[in-house]
């Protein structure tokens, strides 16, 4: 699948289908991707203005745009933050950057995770949105390695309009999440045509 092409893909024919396996009486009532959120937490970084805007940078070089930064609401003595510190960044992409994204999560980087089986389809909020942790960044083909950098985490969430988590779960099967139950069937698959006749 080239990428630019999914977006397209899904208005010409994952719509239609999606409308007829999930029983929708009209097309305006099947699920669509909204937005897919980037968020690195600081955490125990603490990180000073530099690094601050190095990682900055890289999630710019990920996202395709420039991120926010988020800061604390209120202080939380036990985790030592003080109210207004600043504590991650964000990106939120919509409309084509985002599927643009999508494309390059599944097509380059979840295949490139070690000993990859499959994303948990179980890992879906009430609301149909999606959560993926990454425990370093360098996994995007954008982001270059450097001896002695502190590894950085990412969380991505994909979210939808879907009705529920298992509308959720059929659009981001047809869009090409290689959720771990699509792996099993896959080698199932296999098993069973490489069996000997006879």
């Amino acid at each position: 699948m080239q990428t630019g092409n999914l977006k397209v893909k899904y208005n010409q024919e994952i719509r239609k289908h999606l409308k007829e396996t999930l029983g929708k009486k009209n097309i305006y009532q099947v699920p669509k991707l909204e937005k897919i959120v980037l968020n690195i937490g600081f955490g125990k970084i603490a990180p000073d203005e530099k690094t601050r805007e190095q990682i900055a940078t890289n999630l710019a070089k990920i996202s395709g745009q420039k991120p926010i930064f988020t800061v604390a609401k209120k202080a939380i003595a036990g985790f030592k933050i003080r109210e207004g510190q600043i504590i991650g960044a964000k990106a939120s992409l919509r409309g084509d950057k985002m599927y643009h994204f999508f494309e390059k999560l599944v097509s380059i980087v979840i295949p490139r995770l070690r000993d990859f089986r499959g994303l948990n389809e179980k890992s879906f909020d009430t609301k149909g949105n999606y959560t993926i942790g990454f425990r370093e960044i360098n996994l995007f083909p954008e982001i270059e390695y450097k001896s002695g950098e502190r590894a950085v985490g990412l969380e991505i969430t994909i979210c939808s309009n879907a009705l529920n988590p298992e509308e959720a779960e059929a659009l981001l099967r047809e869009l090409g999440m290689p959720f771990r139950a699509d792996k099993v069937k896959e080698q199932a698959n296999r098993e069973t045509v490489s069996l000997p006749s006879g």
